[in-house]
């Protein structure tokens, strides 16, 4: 247990800044579901668009910390990949 004032403010911090994380990563996801959801569709226009909405959400991922640099790049190449293939 947190004896020092700044253990327990960190504390706080910590489940604040956790509840944020997750809600960036969560909105990120909804993005590539979205555009999963186009691909499955099988809408080519409406996948790109997806993509297109997508990608500034992933990198705003990265600069914020709460997805490494490569998997985001990773996931981008995958979904633009699967949506050139349309």
């Amino acid at each position: 247990m947190a004896n020092t004032p700044q253990a327990r403010k960190r504390i706080r911090r910590n489940e604040r800044r956790a509840e944020i994380n997750i809600n960036r990563v969560s909105r990120i996801r909804t993005f590539v579901k979205k555009v999963e959801s186009a691909i499955a569709g099988g809408d080519k226009t409406a996948a790109a668009e997806a993509l297109k909405a997508a990608q500034p959400e992933l990198a705003r991922g990265v600069a914020r910390g709460v997805l490494h640099k490569n998997t985001a790049a990773r996931k981008m190449s995958r979904l633009s990949k699967r949506v050139a293939a349309l």
